[in-house]
């Protein structure tokens, strides 16, 4: 057991390092433009990567406080886990706003004459802020909720500092801790995937539905066909990628959700390490998918003055 233990930390380290790597490589890569420019697909990128770097940084320093110390303060122990589920949240939100965005880019999009809502930064701005203020509501309840007997103590056992969140062992979870925890699950775990799953669905009948319909206009030149066909390849490339990142992003957080439900903090002995494992590998493998699928993590972004 203390084998597996030891391969499930090492193996969630090299997950998160790779992790570091890219999102720090995707962030860079998105602000080789001015901030003033970027568009809004780029801004969600910037903000999905943000949000995981904060996480895997948060969550590797959560972890190695458990194994080092056996006594931890109190607010320390608030705010890391405050952090950690901070990052989570506004992570699957800014892949929700992806997921909208691209389902309404594809919508109606050899119709359409104006741009979409969040085709605008001002209103990418405001959503995202929305976005990332619902995320930290959700989560300032942890400052509230106390392993019991804890009262008084301006420290606690750090055993006591894992992911369990809720603070519920078992059957022993008081009502207010009841309701905080299934309402966070539906909100920030069941809606979101049930999202990602209805528009990606719905962005893969757009796309097969425009592999029998897109045909060069009779009037266009040969260079205004070359450059519709290029820039709906680009489209096409940067849709598939964001696909194949909803589908890591269903296989994981759905992983999770299971686990959640099922496994008891208390009967398991490897719950921290496992729940630690299953949220990061979204946040460190993400931001591959969406930098090789969009071009990003070419050499000619990084050296651009």
């Amino acid at each position: 057991m203390i084998y597996f233990s030891v391969n499930l930390l090492g193996l969630r380290v090299f997950i998160s390092c790779i992790g570091l790597v890219g999102n720090v490589f995707l962030i860079l890569a998105t602000i080789q433009t001015k901030l003033s420019r970027v568009k809004s697909f780029e801004f969600f990128l910037l903000g999905l990567s943000a949000a995981n770097l904060e996480e895997i940084v948060t969550v590797n320093i959560h972890d190695i406080i458990i194994l080092k110390t056996s006594t931890i303060d109190n607010w320390l122990c608030d705010m890391l886990q405050f952090l950690t589920m901070f990052g989570e949240i506004t992570s699957i939100f800014f892949t929700v706003l992806i997921c909208i965005f691209r389902g309404q880019k594809l919508r109606d999009v050899d119709k359409r004459v104006n741009p979409i809502y969040l085709d605008n930064a001002r209103s990418a701005w405001m959503v995202s802020g929305l976005f990332v203020m619902v995320a930290m509501l959700l989560c300032l309840p942890v400052f509230a909720i106390k392993p019991q007997g804890l009262q008084g103590n301006t420290t606690r056992n750090s055993s006591s500092c894992s992911p369990n969140f809720f603070q519920c062992i078992g059957n022993d979870c008081p009502i207010l801790n009841r309701v905080y925890k299934y309402t966070f699950i539906v909100v920030c775990y069941l809606l979101p995937l049930i999202i990602v799953t209805v528009t990606s669905c719905l962005i893969i009948a757009v796309l097969l539905s425009r592999r029998k319909t897109v045909t060069p206009g009779a009037s266009e030149t040969g260079s205004s066909q070359f450059s519709t066909k290029n820039k709906d390849q680009k489209l096409k490339r940067s849709t598939i990628a964001v696909l194949a990142a909803m589908g890591l992003f269903q296989v994981d957080w759905s992983l999770y959700l299971i686990f959640q439900l099922t496994v008891s903090h208390s009967d398991y002995a490897f719950w921290a390490e496992t729940e630690f494992f299953l949220t990061t590998s979204y946040t460190s493998i993400s931001p591959y998918v969406y930098g090789i699928g969009n071009n990003l993590f070419l050499c000619k972004n990084f050296m651009k003055k």
